[in-house]
């Protein structure tokens, strides 16, 4: 890395949370020069085209790794006060419970089409069933999920600890403002090598939208290209765990929750599921159990959905929810979370093992809520040579690597 008044071609390879984040906190970072600092960003599909624009977008103040948790959540809530981001992207404070619940003997979803009548307008709960959700120690405001079926809540998180975000709105507005400050955004551009000599990276190779092969010179390289990590610098030891998701029009709107549930099911099938269910403003995220049935494609635009692992989450969150079971299913997803393998724990965050190289990958589930933080401090790495902002030795690469 050279002295802060070097010119500099930067190039960060992903366009999620991570990549998009460490663009902006580049052009926000007081050495930045945009006469100097050319900052061009490499993404292989488009924008948030993979996670970041799948997941549930929960942040929470007791999340991991405590290094780095704290830094992001602030930030969060910066970057909305900043930017607007309650109606840009659906940042709001919210509460976190643990439920524990019964499916309903049939929990598959029934079509609300052929069942009208009050059961589609679902008005409030009477006050028979108000008393039982009470009984099962749920907060008087969750009530769209069944009084018969809970019997079990215990918060995890209130709002002066755990907020969240829409996903993709987030990781294309940080996109965004990046590229009103000068970064350059290549969308469709599948990186194919990271050019280096003995004194470090020199250049970073790519497949362009028609096919063509380019290259363009790098003095520093920011590899964030999630569970697509390995493929781009084969040391890092990155592999990916599928999810799949669905969002949900509830049949009337609700209130601010993320539910962690544990639901035991009726007899005769599996014994208990754990779909993770998540309130916007406007609709209902759930997703359920990962696997690795499907290896990693080429790109977010290769991944395959499972439409059967989709009905399943479905089906277990309408056994305990009107709101849902009558809602309408507005998208069946799937996508690659990044996990560190070996002993090592993730993320990775920080100088690789080349010079001018660096790595911001590995942060499984829990990437959205700390792309703020990992990317203000990789323009700190870039700009200064270290962190700053946080004590993040333990998430070294170089240890891992």
């Amino acid at each position: 890395m050279g002295s802060i008044g070097d010119t500099k071609d930067i190039v960060i390879i992903g366009g999620g949370i991570i990549g998009c984040t460490t663009a902006y906190y580049l052009t926000r970072h007081p050495s930045y020069d945009p006469s100097k600092h050319k900052i061009t960003l490499l993404e292989a599909s488009k924008i948030a085209g993979g996670a970041s624009g799948k997941a549930g977008g929960l942040l929470a103040l007791w999340a991991y790794p405590s290094s780095l948790v704290p830094l992001s959540f602030r930030l969060h809530a910066e970057l909305a006060a900043e930017h607007g981001g309650e109606s840009r992207w659906g940042y709001r404070r919210i509460h976190v419970g643990q439920v524990n619940a019964r499916a309903r003997p049939d929990i598959a979803s029934k079509d609300p089409a052929k069942e009208r009548g009050d059961l589609l307008s679902l008005k409030k709960r009477d006050t028979k069933a108000i008393e039982k959700l009470k009984s099962a120690g749920l907060p008087d405001d969750l009530d769209w999920l069944v009084a018969d079926n809970v019997f079990h809540y215990q918060e995890m998180g209130d709002p002066s600890t755990t907020a969240q975000v829409h996903p993709r709105l987030f990781t294309q507005s940080m996109a965004g403002f990046a590229k009103e400050k000068g970064v350059n955004i290549l969308e469709g551009a599948r990186v194919t090598d990271i050019g280096r000599s003995k004194s470090g990276v020199e250049s970073v190779s790519y497949v362009d939208q028609r096919g063509e092969s380019q290259k363009i010179s790098a003095t520093d390289v920011v590899v964030s290209a999630g569970p697509w990590t390995s493929r781009v610098y084969p040391p890092a030891p990155i592999s990916g765990m599928r999810a799949h998701s669905v969002t949900i029009e509830p049949a009337r709107p609700v209130s601010a929750y993320a539910l962690f549930t544990e639901i035991i099911l009726p007899k005769g099938r599996q014994k208990q599921v754990s779909p993770e269910i998540y309130a916007r403003p406007d609709e209902i995220y759930a997703c359920g159990e990962g696997d690795q049935l499907v290896p990693l494609p080429e790109t977010t635009a290769d991944v395959e959905v499972d439409d059967s692992r989709c009905q399943e989450v479905i089906d277990q969150v309408s056994s305990i929810s009107d709101e849902l079971r009558y809602g309408k299913v507005t998208a069946r997803q799937a996508c690659y979370l990044p996990n560190v393998s070996g002993s090592v724990s993730g993320p990775l965050v920080g100088h690789a093992d080349v010079n001018g190289l660096y790595l911001a990958t590995g942060h499984t589930c829990w990437g959205i809520q700390n792309g703020p933080g990992t990317g203000k401090l990789m323009s700190e790495f870039v700009f200064e040579g270290k962190a700053r902002s946080a004590n993040i030795a333990k998430l070294d690469p170089r240890k891992a690597l």
